[in-house]
């Protein structure tokens, strides 16, 4: 175990892993930017390090301010909340190459779950149940309804296959529908 945590993140996040941090006797660091420097989830910290100007982009989305701050603050571990950089990879093994403890999935992990088509052939290969769908490469929507019509039914939910945790989606040319 550890007993301190950086939580990488602001607002409600950061104060709820924090509040369950307080209950399990481990001491909290919190990240912020310069509009942040009175929010709530600052001083519900027992320690707050500032990690750049008010944009997320310069201060709660820079891999290695947020490493910097695990390092300075004694942080042993590092919590990412959600958002943010919770399911970003490089910043997961840049807290374990720091050496702190990394509370969340594995970078192999988050790699795997940032494609979704390849995260749930990997499910099923392990006998995971998943929810009917088709990965499609076609724009054209009248090839979508067809395909769906036959093998999936309606209602459909229509996703990326990659996006979220700030990872770059124009890269990608197939939908996920499920």
């Amino acid at each position: 175990m550890f007993d301190s945590v950086l939580v990488a993140n602001r607002g409600e996040i950061a104060c709820r892993v924090m509040r369950t941090c307080r209950q399990l006797g481990v001491r909290t660091v919190a990240v912020f930017s310069d509009v942040d420097v009175d929010a709530p989830h600052v001083a519900d910290a027992d320690h707050a390090v500032r990690i750049g100007p008010a944009s997320a982009s310069k201060s709660y989305l820079r891999v290695e301010s947020v490493v910097h701050a695990a390092v300075e603050s004694g942080a042993q571990a590092v919590h990412p909340g959600y958002g943010f950089l919770s399911e970003n990879a490089e910043f997961a093994q840049s807290v374990l190459d720091a050496g702190s403890v990394w509370v969340g999935p594995s970078p192999d992990s988050i790699r795997l779950m940032g494609d979704k088509a390849v995260a749930k052939a990997r499910m099923r290969e392990g006998g995971v149940p998943v929810v009917p769908g088709v990965e499609a490469a076609s724009p054209d929507v009248e090839d979508l309804i067809a395909v769906c019509k036959e093998k999936v039914g309606f209602p459909l939910l229509i996703k990326a296959v990659a996006g979220g945790g700030q990872r770059d989606t124009t890269r990608s040319r197939t939908r996920s529908i499920a």
